[in-house]
């Protein structure tokens, strides 16, 4: 992603939680390309700017988006079960149920730009297919945030003291090395 003048710093290991909130709004940013491309696109080839922005988010989900699913079910959601108990055994269940999900749209979508990029065109089942599954990625990414960002994350932060919060740094570091 391209820097902002003015704009906020990401978190550092230091702020785990911080870490997945910025991860959020790349995840947002390289599915909002995802949408577009698909929106606008889908009648015609990609120009070389759509193909290298596609490829881009498609990267980007298949190593970020794989190593923030594992940050939460590995660091963070255990550690919250433990502190927390039963209070959000079912919330994490269901995130990690939309990861799952999101995997499994991923790939369609890896999929439809894959023979797109390599044919110049999709076809209009293949078009109607690459359409819905965008659309049904941005909805559940919609809910999963706003459930992470507005009630999981900030219990989290109640609840884990500053040790804890620390070990899921160093694995967030450990993971990217």
């Amino acid at each position: 992603m391209a820097i902002q003048i003015g704009a906020k710093p990401d978190s550092g290991f230091d702020d785990p939680i911080g870490m997945l909130t910025d991860c959020h709004r790349r995840i947002e940013h390289f599915l909002q390309i995802l949408c577009l491309v698909a929106e606008r696109a889908l009648s015609r080839a990609m120009s070389d700017e759509e193909t290298a922005a596609v490829q881009a988010a498609l990267q980007y989900f298949r190593v970020g988006g794989q190593r923030h699913n594992a940050d939460e079910e590995q660091s963070l959601f255990p550690r919250l079960r433990a502190a927390c108990g039963d209070e959000d055994s079912d919330q994490i269940a269901g995130l990690e149920s939309d990861h799952q999900d999101a995997s499994a749209l991923h790939a369609g979508v890896e999929e439809l730009y894959t023979v797109w990029i390599k044919s110049g065109r999709l076809s209009e089942s293949d078009q109607e297919r690459l359409s819905s599954i965008t659309k049904k990625l941005r909805e559940l990414y919609q809910q999963h945030i706003q459930l992470e960002e507005r009630v999981i994350f900030p219990r989290a932060a109640r609840a884990l003291d500053a040790e804890t919060l620390a070990a899921i740094g160093r694995e967030f570091r450990a993971r990217r090395e």
